[in-house]
């Protein structure tokens, strides 16, 4: 395998994930059809050397070098296939923003891995990928839907491997996705949460789970409803969203049949008919807007393609 040749550039989209979707705390996460594009070449220098460009306002406080997210990804894959790093640039065009709730570091970790296996001929199969990816962001939920697409559930077996299930999302459910202003780092609000749960809450979660997954398979907006409640992280994490119970009630007033926090938040996720789809997504931002804060509250699909690349020409 040859190092890319100074230049050589490709290009990886990213979608966004809402991840602990519903009661799937650190388990279950979907991919929506909303994208971050990474262009990624390789500079002269050495291979300490990584320089990151954004594209919007949004990320105006990343900052490139060897630390960064995506360049301590693709370091990973150069280790696994025996070869020297190299120099990266990174051009971002951001659609999920940052500390949002919506697995921006995710699409950082899955653009590096992807972008620099891609860059010196895929040495590394996307199973291996999947590992990395796993093990640079510590939990499942948001990197596997990320690489792969759809809605995933993802566990530990007693084999200690990770397993994957993709699951069924029928495409009459629509997520209203409503992304404030506002951040919430995702270490903030894990010291939110307590060191232990009743084990009442852990069995009303596991229920909760089995009718969410019904419900989402055969478009059932009762089991929908239902399953869309959380006993483990988010009786701790709404109290850290500004206005978060009176958009959550809004959402559901206009005619959503759940809704629930997306990640660690601060972004919240509502599904619902297509019909709804904007009378919730108003509602949601007025509710907000109520609260004195900014928002936008687009209605997505399920992403079900995942992450994938393209060859660029050089520049």
């Amino acid at each position: 395998m040859a190092q890319p040749r100074i230049g050589q550039k490709v290009v990886v989209d990213v979608p966004a994930t809402t991840a602990n979707l519903g009661p799937g705390f650190d388990c279950l996460g979907a991919a929506l059809d909303l994208n971050n594009r990474f262009a990624m070449r390789r500079i002269e220098g050495s291979g300490e050397r990584f320089e990151l460009i954004i594209e919007g306002t949004e990320g105006s406080h990343l900052r490139g070098g060897p630390e960064n997210l995506v360049y301590r990804a693709a370091q990973r894959v150069w280790k696994a296939a025996n070869m020297e790093p190299v120099a990266l640039e990174a051009r971002v065009r951001l659609a999920v923003p940052p500390a949002r709730g919506l697995g921006s570091s995710a699409t950082a970790i899955v653009a590096g891995l992807m972008g620099a296996n891609a860059l010196v001929g895929e040495p590394l199969t996307k199973e291996k990928l999947l590992e990395l990816a796993i093990d640079i962001e510590g939990h499942p939920d948001n990197v596997v839907p990320s690489l792969l697409g759809g809605l995933c559930m993802t566990a530990k077996a007693a084999s200690q491997r990770w397993r994957v299930v993709r699951c069924e999302w029928i495409s009459s459910v629509k997520a209203v996705v409503a992304i404030p202003s506002i951040r919430l780092s995702t270490s903030e609000a894990r010291r939110a949460m307590p060191k232990a749960i009743p084990i009442s809450d852990a069995v009303v979660n596991l229920g909760a789970l089995t009718l969410l997954l019904q419900g989402l398979r055969t478009g059932n907006g009762d089991l929908i409803a239902d399953g869309m409640h959380d006993r483990l992280h988010e009786p701790y994490r709404w109290r850290l969203i500004k206005g978060g119970d009176d958009v959550k009630a809004a959402a559901l007033e206009a005619g959503a049949w759940g809704c629930a926090i997306s990640g660690a938040g601060p972004s919240i996720i509502a599904l619902c008919t297509e019909d709804k789809g904007q009378a919730v997504s108003r509602a949601m931002v007025k509710a907000w807007e109520n609260a004195g804060v900014a928002s936008r509250a687009p209605v997505l699909n399920l992403q079900t393609s995942g992450s994938h690349w393209q060859h660029a020409e050089a520049g």
